[in-house]
């Protein structure tokens, strides 16, 4: 038996160092205009840069162009929350999709190793069965007078 198949195969890895699930459900998901639009209106509305942008932006309506803005305010709030609570809904079910594609990579994974873990106990235990019946076998032509 050549040592070297005892040696258990290295986890791939994709050349960012990232995981290769998560790496094919980003890669199908850059492939999409619709969801990489969906990423990126996600990433600004989960920024400071957008809390801020905000800010100001309610403050010069409120004190330069609305003597009465809070009807308008109110239903202008309430339509943002809901395309910002649908955004955040995109990224649960995008980070679902990548916790799934993890699980389902890594439980392949140690699948193989373990079907590799047993099949090099199976060739230790050959390995030491062998060694011993030669030693066996040895010392019973060394002890014998003949």
């Amino acid at each position: 038996m050549n040592p070297s198949e005892l040696v258990p195969p290295k986890r791939r890895r994709t050349s960012q160092g990232r995981h290769p699930a998560l790496a094919a459900a980003a890669q199908r998901r850059s492939a999409n205009a619709q969801l990489r639009v969906a990423d990126a209106i996600t990433a600004f509305a989960g920024s400071m840069p957008f809390v801020y942008l905000h800010a100001v932006v309610f403050a010069v309506w409120m004190l330069v162009f609305e003597k009465s803005p809070w009807p308008t305010l109110t239903l202008i709030v309430s339509l943002e929350a809901i395309f910002l609570s649908t955004f955040v809904m995109i990224g649960q079910n995008r980070q679902a999709t990548f916790q799934q594609a993890k699980a389902d990579h890594d439980f392949v994974e140690s699948e193989q190793e373990l079907h590799t873990n047993t099949d090099l106990t199976r060739q230790i235990h050959q390995l030491t069965t062998e060694l011993h019946a030669r030693l066996v076998a040895g010392e019973e032509r060394h002890s014998d007078p003949a």
